[in-house]
């Protein structure tokens, strides 16, 4: 594996140029259904191979890939505690010149899972053009699929001390799985779509429509929390207090109170004009990300609002804190990380693109402790970033895309599709050359 480029390159053999049957009289154009894997022309008028780079060392053929969009910069790492700081903003991102030579210029399969592989009905075999494996870059290991939902994963939670695993869909189920097993130890029927899940202590929260549920894993309570309109989207905790983002664009708190066992409503935050989609407490502050494009910061000691972020031109569907950073995902194709100044307002310090719209992001570390970022995408696919280069190190493909993605204890991590179907992850360790 490549640890620098964090790419693994598949090479589509052609005819050599000493064996091309005259290739020397061909047209010096390259057969584009060559390039496509699916030429069948026999002799083919056009080049079967690559142009060779010109001699200025500029490519023959123009086009740029993802390798060409980095930023400059490279230093440094990033870690979940401690002071640790970065000296300036060119940290984030690496350039084209850094990534290794035997990256650039390479032929690759089609970076897509094979449908008809996925269904077990692949004919072609290693001659697909398209993926025939779950994950590129092999840093990570698929334990075991689990089977059972029949609609979009919403949420996962996996309660610290607990032997199972919640997973709920928009099948209007939550199930709960052994983790020993990998079988499921019940399901709930709620009725209504599950929009998301989060674990705190001994509580399990599910986002519903016009409700959220509290379920106690030691006590067996289960509480109901009204006052939502709409679907719940989001939810976080924080000064002890339950965050729910709602379909209206209100943000509703709770506060569990010990002498009536029960939670009582504490705040209604308003400023947002649509849903708000994702949540996330850092320090004193809370982030919320919206489908009206915008991030805002709130003080969880007065809940008033301190800043509006307006830098995505698309819904920001998730937001995350890593040390000193805010990191925000849109539909507008952009990751954005945000850094405070000196007057204490948030500023974008780098934006990564991609190709495709971001629906959640997870922050990680792999086998060895570093930094790890895993971006699901809704062309089905998660990327995985190591930080801060944002030099990639990996896939992860689906049959339908991502929504949601969990961390678990030793390396685990859980991720639910479109399919209904929740994947349980391990980073591999790391190869040792003897």
């Amino acid at each position: 594996m490549d640890m620098d480029g964090g790419r693994k390159v598949f090479n589509r053999l052609g005819p050599s140029s000493s064996s091309d049957n005259g290739n020397h009289n061909k047209q010096q154009k390259v057969c584009i259904y060559w390039r496509q894997g699916k030429c069948t022309r026999y002799p083919c008028p056009y080049l079967h191979s690559e142009l060779p780079s010109a001699a200025n060392g500029k490519r023959a053929h123009q086009g740029f890939g993802a390798e060409d969009n980095y930023r400059s910069g490279g230093g440094g790492g990033l870690r979940r505690s401690g002071n640790y700081n970065f000296n300036n903003n060119n940290t984030w991102g690496r350039t084209q010149s850094q990534q290794p030579a035997n990256n650039r210029n390479t032929l690759k399969k089609i970076e897509k899972l094979c449908n008809l592989w996925a269904q077990g009905s692949c004919k072609f075999g290693d001659n697909c053009k398209y993926m025939h494996q779950w994950s590129t870059g092999g840093c990570f290991t698929l334990l075991a699929p689990l089977e059972g939902h029949q609609q979009v994963i919403t949420g996962i939670a996996m309660p610290p001390g607990s032997d199972k695993l919640y997973t709920g869909s928009q099948d209007e189920t939550v199930r709960l799985w052994d983790c020993q097993s990998g079988q499921v130890a019940g399901v709930v029927n709620l009725g209504v779509t599950v929009g998301c899940m989060l674990c705190e202590g001994p509580w399990v929260f599910v986002g519903l429509t016009n409700l959220v549920k509290a379920w106690n894993i030691q006590t067996s309570m289960e509480l109901s929390l009204n006052g939502p309109v709409g679907q719940v989207y989001s939810l976080a905790v924080g000064n002890d207090l339950l965050f729910a983002g709602t379909q209206e664009g209100t943000i509703l708190a709770w506060k569990f109170n010990v002498a009536t066992n029960c939670f009582e409503p504490a705040a209604s935050l308003k400023g947002h004009t649509l849903a708000v989609v994702t949540l996330v407490v850092g320090g004193n502050r809370m982030y919320s990300g919206s489908m009206d494009s915008s991030i805002r910061v709130w003080n969880l000691e007065s809940l008033q609002c301190l800043q509006t972020l307006s830098g995505h031109t698309d819904v920001v569907m998730s937001v995350l804190c890593w040390d000193q950073f805010l990191l925000s995902a849109s539909l507008d194709k952009t990751v954005k990380i945000w850094a405070a100044t000196e007057s204490g307002n948030l500023e974008v310090t780098y934006t990564h693109t991609e190709e495709h719209g971001l629906l959640t992001l997870c922050g990680m570390h792999d086998s060895e402790a570093k930094p790890v970022l895993l971006c699901s995408l809704n062309d089905n696919t998660i990327r995985a970033y190591d930080l801060p280069s944002f030099s990639e190190r990996g896939k992860i493909f689906s049959k339908k895309e991502v929504r949601a993605m969990q961390i678990g204890p030793g390396g685990l991590f859980f991720t639910g599709d479109g399919t209904g179907q929740v994947r349980v992850w391990k980073w591999s360790e790391p190869t040792t050359v003897q």
